[in-house]
């Protein structure tokens, strides 16, 4: 353990959760996505990402932070600054996960570092996790966190930038209140600036609902899976640059590549990402 893993009395310990890969919780985000396909069974192969709505943190009501999400100082550290964003991640897929094993998930706390933002001081944490299926490594994943303090003003998005390349795919969508919710559900995320309109804006300073970022990238990789249905993808990485809230246009966009984009109402880059795979 090194001593950049340490912050007072808060030492980053491992975390291990096994979970059963049910059926049901995949059928549920293949309702809410309307993807067009038949509905799954168990033996099928769970898609990339959506390892994401198993392995919960299930933490009691009263052990919960203002914001929905789990007091910091337990798995994640007592950072000083009280306002949480999934900022980006990157993935490793060594094999397929089926539907209906039971499966490992040993988290780890790898990286804290401070920056200074446009907003002030940030505070970034990586985890790392490692998903098993019968003591085999399925998923590699590392997953940044940003903490940030209370906006002082107007909300005001980060500068942004165009596509650098031409898209080959795009798909338009305007995520709503009710899909948040099913996404926060499915995943077990309370945070609550993406299902409570008051508190994202009286309290974290956003002018409406947050859509998730995993929901963004997830959007984007099924895009990319769409268009390229025979490959197999063996790597993504997506960075969130700008947000995108409830009731806002958006598009989803791809090159040939695997190059990804999240594209704001304003044709700006709200998520970058790639997908590697094999044919």
């Amino acid at each position: 353990m090194t001593e950049a893993l340490q912050q007072g009395n808060w030492t980053a310990k491992p975390e291990v959760i096994s979970d059963h890969v049910d059926l049901m919780r995949a059928r549920a985000l293949q309702a809410s996505l309307d993807l067009e396909e038949r509905a799954f069974e168990i033996g099928d192969t769970l898609p990339p990402l959506w390892h994401w709505l198993y392995f919960w943190k299930v933490a009691p009501d009263h052990a919960l932070g203002p914001d929905g999400h789990p007091e910091r100082g337990g798995f994640l550290p007592p950072v000083a600054q009280a306002r949480r964003m999934w900022a980006g991640g990157r993935l490793i897929f060594h094999r397929p996960i089926p539907l209906g094993v039971r499966a490992e998930r040993r988290s780890e706390v790898t990286r804290i570092e401070e920056k200074q933002g446009r907003s002030g001081p940030l505070t970034f944490v990586t985890a790392t996790h490692t998903i098993s299926v019968n003591g085999i490594a399925a998923v590699t994943e590392e997953q940044d966190i940003v903490y940030r303090q209370p906006a002082a003003g107007a909300f005001e998005r980060p500068p942004g930038k165009p596509p650098q390349a031409e898209p080959r795919w795009q798909r338009e969508f305007c995520v709503d209140p009710v899909l948040l919710f099913r996404y926060s559900a499915l995943t077990f995320n309370g945070h609550r600036i993406h299902y409570d309109a008051d508190y994202a804006r009286d309290e974290e300073g956003y002018p409406g609902l947050v859509v998730h970022g995993p929901l963004l990238a997830t959007l984007a990789l099924e895009l990319f899976r769409a268009h390229n249905p025979r490959a197999l993808v063996t790597g993504y990485r997506f960075r969130a640059l700008r947000p995108i809230f409830a009731g806002e246009g958006f598009t989803a966009a791809g090159a040939a590549d695997g190059g990804l984009w999240i594209i704001d109402s304003e044709g700006l880059v709200a998520m970058e990402a790639e997908a590697e795979s094999e044919s």
